[in-house]
């Protein structure tokens, strides 16, 4: 089907992913990024090593990225050295991560001027999904460039949705991730106030989890994390998770839709960089949620 599957950015999930595949795909796959440890590691399933993003362009057809923010994907693609200007008509260019709206469209724009084509293709879920093959992927792109992606996305994800064009991945993964975010908000404030008020958290946690506000957000971010007080470096981070509700903001700026909740965890967010937890898993915000609680009741 292709000439050979790149994929750029082989970090926590990006790494995961690639390996699933390169198991999976039955192509060959070729890997770039800056630091060489993930690239050693992926020998063993047969993913080769690219020296430049013009060796990935010259070699392969479909090309995955797997950055940290939109920023990334634009010095990946737009830079002097970049894919942009190395694209031909049989490029495919897939954004896995998360990136504005606005971006995604442009850059499907000047794709689409060097006859190659672009999909947004966010992933939801933990590393462990990455790890297991079975994220969820909501991809932004027209029907011709899904049908072809499709069964490659699926070497990593059991939930794929074509959520419409260009741009409307993203769209419903920012979406996605303001609601995430949200809910750990709530969360954390119902952990303070719990502990406050002299209630075991874990009683707590495991009781909402059997009623209506069970959700993946306390089953895996509330249980897993917060109630263990456990929030490891090299996860989802709380700047990465502040950039996303960024994200969320600026598309209601420019829809015209206040998004009250969205700011509010915009603040709890920056509380938490602040506080020194920026590179921590996100959510880490319920110990700046505590310590709220603990000044207002001193």
């Amino acid at each position: 089907m292709t000439q050979a599957i790149g994929f750029v950015g082989l970090g926590v999930m990006g790494e995961p992913m690639c390996r699933n595949l390169a198991r999976k795909s039955g192509a060959t796959v070729v890997g770039y990024d800056r630091d060489g440890a993930p690239l050693e590691r992926l020998k063993q399933v047969g993913v080769a090593h690219a020296k430049s993003l013009a060796e990935l362009a010259s070699r392969c057809d479909v090309i995955f990225l797997a950055l940290p923010s939109g920023a990334h994907v634009e010095a990946v693609c737009g830079g002097p050295d970049g894919l942009l200007a190395r694209a031909e008509a049989r490029h495919i260019i897939v954004d896995l991560g998360t990136s504005p709206v606005d971006l995604t469209r442009d850059l499907a724009a000047r794709f689409s001027a060097k006859n190659a084509r672009y999909a947004d293709s966010p992933i939801a879920r933990t590393r462990q999904a990455a790890e297991d093959g079975t994220l969820s992927i909501m991809v932004g792109a027209d029907e011709s460039v899904f049908v072809t992606i499709r069964p490659l996305l699926a070497t990593f994800a059991t939930d794929i949705t074509h959520c419409g064009p260009v741009g409307a991945g993203q769209i419903v993964k920012i979406l996605n991730n303001m609601v995430l975010v949200q809910t750990v908000v709530a969360l954390g404030e119902a952990l303070a106030m719990a502990r406050s008020a002299g209630l075991d958290a874990k009683i707590l946690f495991e009781t909402l989890a059997k009623g209506s506000a069970d959700s993946f957000a306390l089953r895996n971010h509330g249980m897993k994390a917060m109630l263990v007080d456990q929030f490891p470096e090299r996860a989802f981070s709380a700047r990465y998770a502040r950039k996303d509700i960024g994200y969320a903001l600026e598309l209601g700026a420019s829809t015209g839709v206040k998004l009250a909740g969205a700011e509010n965890a915009d603040a709890v967010l920056a509380e938490a960089i602040d506080a020194g937890f920026g590179d921590q898993y996100w959510p880490v915000i319920c110990r700046v949620i505590a310590d709220a609680q603990r000044k207002t009741t001193s």
